[in-house]
């Protein structure tokens, strides 16, 4: 993993002040930003389904059953 040398410079502060690791510092990191991203795709489809009144879906006759 890369970083700029202002992040690095910023990691360094941060883990100085917390007594820990470079490590520590970005595994800490890496979980906040997992927590936040972790998308409950169950509750994101019910809170869309049916949003566009206007969509339409062909009429099953039309599909390919292959």
């Amino acid at each position: 993993m890369y970083l700029t040398a202002d992040q690095r410079r910023r990691i360094d502060q941060v883990a100085e002040a917390q007594g820990v690791t470079l490590a520590e510092v970005v595994r800490r990191a890496v979980d906040a930003y997992l927590a936040e991203t972790h998308a409950d795709v169950e509750a994101a489809l019910a809170a869309t389904f049916g949003v566009d009144r206007h969509a339409t879906a062909p009429d099953r006759d039309e599909w390919d059953r292959g």
